[in-house]
């Protein structure tokens, strides 16, 4: 019970690391970048990006010049879209998602626009922030009013909310796991069954055969 619990707690805490990402990439041109969320459903996304071009003149990133602009697509696990919009060059996207699973973040420029991008490098700095991590609490306290304990029980009841959201992901990734795990047993066995039935068949084919090759040779 003991290791079972300690598997729940790091997978607890695995999550909570997950709802919060930041990092930074690279693109070209006319380059398309793609990343994969496994967000439960039911669940705000909030992305938050800063684009920064490259100065070959200076060797160094500056702030990209007006004009400028992402194209952001998000696609559920069905591959049915669900945000395709054009922004600035610095700013923020959300969604909601409203079936559990992978969705997949695309991101590119409007390069095609601008004919200072060409053949250029551009710096996306982005930041997705998912569920209850996605929300502003200073700005939540301030239009409703809330005292700081009333503010933080309503952090920890999504807080609650949110993991309990992502513990039913993860049975339904249990489920879908077992089922399949389960159609590959079935085919393995029925394969296992026609190979035995081919093998018996060929046995007998080959033991007529030579019964009938004895008997023209007269040696039966």
């Amino acid at each position: 019970m003991a290791a079972v619990r300690g598997l729940r707690c790091l997978a607890l805490l695995h999550f909570a690391a997950s709802l919060c990402s930041a990092l930074y990439f690279h693109i070209g041109e006319t380059e398309k970048k793609c990343f994969i969320e496994e967000i439960p459903d039911e669940t705000m996304v909030i992305g938050n990006y800063k684009t920064l071009m490259y100065d070959k003149q200076r060797e160094q990133y500056l702030p990209s010049p007006p004009g400028l602009g992402m194209f952001v697509e998000v696609k559920d696990p069905d591959e049915k879209v669900i945000l395709s919009r054009q922004y600035a060059s610095e700013g923020r996207f959300t969604f909601t998602s409203h079936i559990p699973g992978e969705h997949q973040i695309c991101l590119h420029s409007n390069s095609t626009k601008l004919s200072l991008f060409a053949s250029g490098v551009l710096r996306v700095h982005l930041d997705i922030q998912v569920g209850e991590h996605a929300n502003d609490y200073a700005e939540i306290a301030a239009k409703d009013k809330l005292s700081e304990l009333q503010l933080r029980v309503r952090q920890l009841i999504e807080q609650v909310e949110q993991i309990q959201k992502e513990q039913n992901y993860q049975r339904y990734r249990e489920e879908r796991f077992r089922g399949t795990s389960e159609s590959t047993n079935q085919r393995v066995l029925w394969w296992s069954i026609v190979q035995t039935l081919i093998l018996i068949l060929t046995g007998i084919w080959q033991m007529r055969h030579l019964k009938s090759f004895f008997e023209a040779k007269k040696l039966v």
